[in-house]
């Protein structure tokens, strides 16, 4: 097993948005960053575990934790000129852009990233880095067991 952190913005879909979803799962679409493509399309299986993470928001932080619950399959908001991620160099037979499904297990207190950032049990992980602007990261397993307990 794994573990990811993907970027949500609140106002797109939040942990609340996603917890109120039909089974508690939502599609993951928008991603239009190639590593982050590559990390669903290449790294990310079904299981793995994920922080939800709220983004470009007023206080931005880890709000809750989810799972992979499907494989990859094209994001068809690429083909949708209505839609802010329409993709129009993205064929149709060659589609660009991949989506994957992640199930909300629980929201938790806000971790916001203040408090990430302060805790040195967390320096190197990858969302706290200089210029990392990725909305999918790994996320080594003792970070991973590191937010567990601040969120026990």
């Amino acid at each position: 097993m794994q573990y990811w952190l993907m970027k949500s913005e609140p106002s797109d879909v939040s942990i609340d948005d996603a917890l109120a979803a039909p089974n508690v799962t939502v599609a993951w679409t928008g991603v239009r960053n190639y590593q982050a493509r590559n990390f669903m399309r290449d790294a990310m299986q079904v299981g793995d575990g994920v922080l939800f993470y709220h983004s470009s928001c007023a206080q931005p932080g880890i709000a809750g934790l989810a799972r992979v619950v499907s494989g990859v399959r094209p994001d068809p908001t690429q083909f949708d000129p209505a839609s802010p991620y329409y993709d129009p160099k993205s064929p149709p037979d060659k589609p660009r852009w991949l989506l994957l499904d992640v199930q909300v297990e629980r929201k938790t207190r806000l971790l916001a990233l203040p408090e990430l950032r302060a805790d040195p049990a967390l320096a190197d992980l990858l969302v706290l880095q200089r210029g990392n602007r990725l909305s999918i990261t790994p996320v080594e397993p003792r970070h991973w067991q590191h937010v567990l307990a601040l969120l026990a």
